[in-house]
């Protein structure tokens, strides 16, 4: 089954609970929230309380991705705030602090996952495939929306495929980053199973249609 996941980078944040609900009621599986502290990557966005209240306000599935420096610090604050599944980078911390963070997570009893950005290779997601339920592969730098779909990232799709159905084949498989009615036909074919979208869900006239559109 294909889940998407829209961004809410993309929404409206002055009305973001009627937001939310538009995908909830077009079908949407998750919710997909992007965490940024304006050092990993170059700009900032949300924190604990906004996603506290997005918690109070939906029943859908929170998908966090925190890119943040030494993501260890935070993790369980973020599970405490309402994550469902929480995404840390591997180029984030130390592999010592990445296995510990993605523990913390399973302990608190969210979904631990792991993300790769363009230029990392899909073998560093190798070591913490086993305690992950999803992996997340960039296919733009992250850091901001509405980037172009960087199709050369699709190998490393289908590698990250491979390594899931020989080690880990419960673990989903989630692209991010210019993901549109276009490119989602890439993800799916090289294997992936989530698909965030932004600007391709929240620009759209018709959000149910969007959506089942990018089921491919």
């Amino acid at each position: 089954m294909i889940r998407v996941s829209p961004s809410i980078l993309a929404a409206d944040f002055a009305d973001l609970g009627r937001d939310i609900g538009r995908i909830k009621q077009a079908g949407a599986e998750y919710v997909h929230i992007d965490v940024m502290d304006g050092l990993f990557v170059p700009n900032l966005s949300l924190g604990f309380p906004v996603i506290s209240a997005i918690r109070r306000d939906t029943e859908l599935p929170l998908d966090v991705h925190l890119m943040i420096e030494r993501p260890i610090r935070y993790v369980e604050r973020f599970c405490e705030a309402g994550a469902d599944i929480l995404t840390i980078h591997v180029e984030a911390d130390t592999p010592e602090n990445t296995m510990q963070a993605l523990e913390k997570i399973r302990a608190c009893g969210v979904r631990p996952a792991i993300c790769v950005k363009p230029r990392t290779p899909a073998e560093a997601v190798l070591p913490y495939l086993p305690l992950c339920s999803l992996i997340l592969v960039m296919t733009v730098e992250p850091g901001f929306g509405g980037q172009k779909f960087m199709a050369d990232m699709m190998p490393k799709v289908q590698t990250i495929r491979g390594y899931i159905d020989a080690m880990n084949p419960a673990c989903e498989l989630e692209v991010d980053g210019g993901v549109d009615s276009g490119t989602c036909r890439l993800c799916i074919a090289s294997g992936a199973n989530v698909l965030v979208a932004g600007s391709a869900v929240y620009k759209s006239a018709d959000i149910p249609a969007k959506i089942k559109e990018l089921r491919g």
